[in-house]
């Protein structure tokens, strides 16, 4: 690992990549045994610890993300067969919260209806730390289920500040095309760009990395990065 890793840092020179070259170089350096993710570190110009300055969200990456996965429903009623029949992994009520608080993660994603939020909030602890507890802000809190997992399934992304103003999100595989890659990534700056938060001030893009699983980080300009959804 440590000839690889050696050997991927020596392709990188540090200076800023444009977008195009950046996507290629990611790709020449993904060379583990396994398909790595691709992943955007987008630090923005913002402070977290102010309500008014949050940055969360979602976006469904056009050329999918390559992952496949659960989803959970959290409903009552015909919402039951309507997620059933969107293709939910698990649909449950009562049953799953107590399910779920008694140490059961077998999934990635989480969606309710709104009548199901004062069952599911006994779970917060469970899934606020892990990112998997469901909010309005990014569409999984929700009557229209099948949406939500069409969605889901499509490539949704969800996304949010970290406390260091720092937003990670993934934008694919390394075996997809440079196309599919440089367009889920000009989806996310575009929805980060979206999102920006009117107390924000100053630069508000401040720098953007973008590395596979087990590669280097690759520095691309965040001006230029910025026109390019401007």
């Amino acid at each position: 690992m440590a000839k690889r890793t050696d050997s991927n840092n020596a392709k990188v020179e540090q200076r800023a990549y444009e977008l195009d070259e950046a996507i290629e170089k990611v790709r020449e350096c993904a060379t583990a045994k396994f398909d790595e993710t691709v992943e955007v570190a987008v630090r923005l110009g913002v402070n977290p610890r102010h309500s008014d300055q949050m940055v969360r969200g979602s976006v469904v990456m056009p050329g999918g993300t390559g992952k496949v996965v659960r989803i959970i429903v959290f409903a009552q009623g015909e919402k039951v067969t309507e997620a059933t029949a969107a293709g939910a992994d698990l649909v449950g009520g009562a049953d799953l919260v107590e399910r779920i608080a008694g140490g059961w993660l077998d999934f990635d994603t989480v969606v309710a209806t709104p009548d199901m939020m004062g069952q599911v909030g006994r779970l917060g602890k469970v899934l606020g730390p892990r990112g998997l507890m469901p909010t309005p802000k990014t569409g999984t809190v929700t009557f229209d289920v099948a949406r939500a997992i069409a969605d889901i399934r499509a490539g949704k992304v969800d996304y949010k500040v970290e406390k260091a103003g720092i937003v990670h999100a993934p934008v694919g595989k390394a075996s997809f095309t440079a196309d599919s890659l440089k367009q889920n990534f000009l989806a996310l700056l575009d929805a980060l760009v979206k999102a920006k938060p009117s107390s924000a001030k100053g630069r508000y893009i401040q720098s953007v990395t973008i590395s596979s699983t087990m590669g280097p980080g690759i520095k691309l300009d965040p001006v230029v990065v910025a026109k390019l959804v401007a």
